[in-house]
């Protein structure tokens, strides 16, 4: 069988990258950019160090922000609907993964328009032409979907996210400037770097982990325990860092999938509109405890690349056990509940099937029935 990899055509990376999008879109003859952006980037002026530099070199581009958190059904096709009015050629994704998930959807939509109902394009789609180009400028360090070819879209009517997973979708072009992090309130940033550690740790532990993709995931865990708390911090370390970290988990999750800890977030967020990050990181140790005795030693580099010292002279518990004590420490440490008291015993059922029937679930490096899944998600009541 042959390992697939789907990353960027190009990628900026560093402080001040985001003046390559004027060059990008100049030697690609561009002419008008459909920016998609969230009305709290708006808001804050953080859109604005982009579209101005789009202004200063004359490009022209229309702006749309009707996204939430967690994007729905509506907010993609109300996006298709503008797209097709503005007269646009590309877009320009400008926020955390609900702005460039949902400039994925309409990408795809608009060159795909028999997905026009948007459910239909939940796993993998046979989509045929790739998405409008887009640009992908990450204002925080955790989803990574500037270099992934998944998107997570939310279906209110049925109370679930369903994930999408199409190496069409790819945004040509990422710009990841740690400049348009520093913005970021800390719980943000520690929730999204959170999600961002829960992708390099499933996807170093899933069941299509390989040499190469091992390679990402163990450098960014490395790179996110070391950087997370500075860029809480609002440190100019940790947020380079933590951009960096992010996108080499992205690198590495995107090409062999995740595992139940993303299934069950998906759902908590379809349920109770919990913030993806902070639900990842309330299920990854418990995830992780589940999963141990099916790991062989990878928890043992997963300890060393968290700063554990000594792991080498450690009995094959005691390093399992390390490295979920790390993981939760971390996750205390940046401010993350470790309980969701909106969860009722009446849910657990729905929950369980939902997170049973996500696209990450086979993924995980242990199956998991719906007893199971309705057990774990118990440990967060």
């Amino acid at each position: 069988m042959a390992n697939r990899i789907n990353l960027n055509g190009t990628s900026y990376h560093g402080a001040g990258a985001i003046a390559e999008i004027a060059n990008e879109a100049k030697a690609r003859a561009y002419k008008k950019a459909f920016v998609c952006s969230d009305p709290d980037l708006i808001k804050f002026n953080v859109t604005s160090k982009v579209t101005d530099i789009l202004e200063k070199n004359g490009l022209e581009y229309e702006l749309y922000s009707d996204i939430k958190p967690n994007p729905t059904i509506q907010n993609v096709q109300n996006g298709v609907a503008a797209f097709k009015k503005s007269g646009a050629d590309y877009i320009v994704a400008i926020g955390g993964g609900s702005s460039m998930d949902t400039a994925k959807a309409i990408g795809i939509i608009i060159a795909n328009p028999e997905f026009e109902d948007v459910r239909s394009l939940e796993g993998t789609a046979p989509t045929k032409n790739p998405c409008v180009p887009i640009m992908a400028v990450p204002t925080t360090a955790g989803t990574a979907a500037e270099v992934t070819i998944n998107y997570v879209i939310t279906d209110v009517e049925k109370k679930r996210k369903f994930v999408c997973v199409d190496p069409h979708d790819m945004p040509i072009i990422a710009v990841v400037d740690p400049e348009m992090m520093s913005s970021m309130p800390k719980g943000l940033t520690a929730s999204t770097g959170m999600d961002a550690l829960t992708h390099a740790i499933e996807g170093y532990t899933t069941k299509a982990a390989w040499e190469m993709t091992d390679m990402f995931h163990l450098k960014a865990i490395e790179l996110i325990s070391k950087s997370l708390r500075g860029a809480v911090d609002n440190t100019k370390e940790g947020r380079e860092g933590m951009a960096l970290g992010q996108y080499i988990a992205g690198m590495g999750f995107s090409n062999v999938g995740l595992g139940i800890a993303h299934s069950m977030a998906h759902t908590l967020g379809a349920v109770y509109d919990t913030p993806h990050g902070v639900a990842c990181a309330m299920m990854l140790p418990i995830v992780m405890e589940y999963n141990q005795d099916c790991t062989g030693e990878k928890y043992r580099e997963i300890a060393r690349a968290m700063g554990v010292k000594d792991v080498d002279s450690m009995t094959q518990e005691e390093y399992r056990k390390a490295a979920i004590d790390a993981v939760r420490k971390l996750s205390v440490d940046v401010g993350i509940p470790t309980r969701l008291e909106a969860i009722k015993e009446e849910d657990l059922q729905f929950l369980a099937e939902s997170a049973h029937a996500d696209a990450c679930a086979p993924g995980n490096p242990k199956d998991a029935s719906v007893e199971d899944l309705k057990a774990l998600f118990r440990k967060i009541m």
